[in-house]
């Protein structure tokens, strides 16, 4: 989900290297698959293990393959991910693989982005240099953001991004390296950065400021009245969740180490819950380990099109790229 939506986005990108600051787009970090097993059904796809299995650049290539083309690819991964070739994968090479694919997405988007920062091409990035980057056109021109939404995130996100750079400058040079805008960018993968995406998480979702998120915010953050009708069940079922699960202490709001709790499951592994998952889902002879075959057979939950009508159209769109 966003964060933060921006009126005149449209103006902003083309004056900023990304026409916006940093935002978190999901709010729980480790997501058991288990729970979105609703989803799947709901919306006829496996992409959140697409997204685990592949990671999201390369889960959207595979959209576009044909199933033979997607097949014969996720043969030859499935030989990749069978590190003492024994024929059989096991919950731990699934396990290690989801990691490898987690780490590379994210070490790659980076790499994408750097030199849009590094303005002065001396391998770091200074805050200066991102703050100018990101914010440059705002600082320049701050009347054309008056009494604008724009205005009002601007304000809020840089020094939030200020905080957050700083928190991930562990040198405390203020200037980041390969490492540290890393952790700058995607604070989720890593421990020291922890603390600041709770505090941010809490900070985007309390509306009335007073440190504390209660059941009307945590809903807000997901739906909107926006036809004035009843609320979906789901919705329903969320505000369940607050009281059973999200509320601890049972005070009717939430603190800091709840939404800790929430967005941040302790003794939990998301890349040891996505290959048991999918082990289990694949695994015909229930023998805890799969084979290529039941790999292939199960071809879909690991790297199927998302389209539910897999037409002629579609494969003759692919083959005149």
């Amino acid at each position: 989900m966003e964060v933060l939506s921006f009126v005149c986005a449209a103006l902003l990108c083309t004056v900023l290297v990304h026409g916006k600051p940093t935002v978190r787009k999901e709010r729980v970090i480790n997501k058991d698959p288990e729970l979105s097993r609703k989803a799947y059904e709901d919306n006829n796809s496996f992409q959140y293990d697409h997204d685990a299995f592949l990671g999201k650049e390369e889960a959207k290539t595979f959209d576009q393959l044909s199933p033979e083309e997607s097949k014969d690819k996720l043969g030859k991964i499935v030989d990749r991910i069978d590190s003492n070739v024994d024929g059989y994968i096991t919950t731990a090479e699934l396990k290690s693989w989801i990691k490898r694919v987690q780490k590379r997405y994210v070490y790659e988007n980076v790499a994408k982005v750097w030199t849009d920062y590094d303005l002065n091409k001396d391998n770091q990035i200074s805050w200066e240099e991102y703050k100018q980057a990101t914010y440059g056109y705002y600082l320049a021109n701050p009347e054309e953001f008056d009494e604008s939404t724009d205005q009002f995130s601007f304000k809020k996100m840089l020094p939030r991004d200020e905080r957050r750079f700083k928190t991930a400058d562990l040198n405390r040079d203020l200037a980041a390296d390969r490492e540290e805008f890393t952790s700058f960018l995607h604070p989720e993968e890593f421990d020291h950065m922890r603390d600041t995406v709770v505090l941010e998480t809490l900070e985007d979702i309390d509306k009335n400021g007073d440190g504390h998120v209660d059941e009307d915010e945590y809903i807000t953050d997901m739906f909107a009245h926006e036809d004035g009708g009843p609320e979906p069940d789901w919705v329903k079922t969320e505000r369940e969740q607050f009281s059973d699960f999200r509320d601890l202490n049972k005070d009717g709001k939430m603190d800091m180490e709840e939404i800790r709790h929430w967005i941040m499951p302790q003794d939990y592994d998301h890349a040891q819950a996505e290959a048991r998952h999918l082990v289990y889902e694949s695994d015909q002879d229930k023998d805890e380990m799969l084979t290529k075959e039941e790999i292939l057979e199960n071809w879909n939950m690991f790297v199927g099109s998302q389209a539910t009508n897999y037409g002629e159209d579609l494969t003759k769109n692919h083959d005149e790229l």
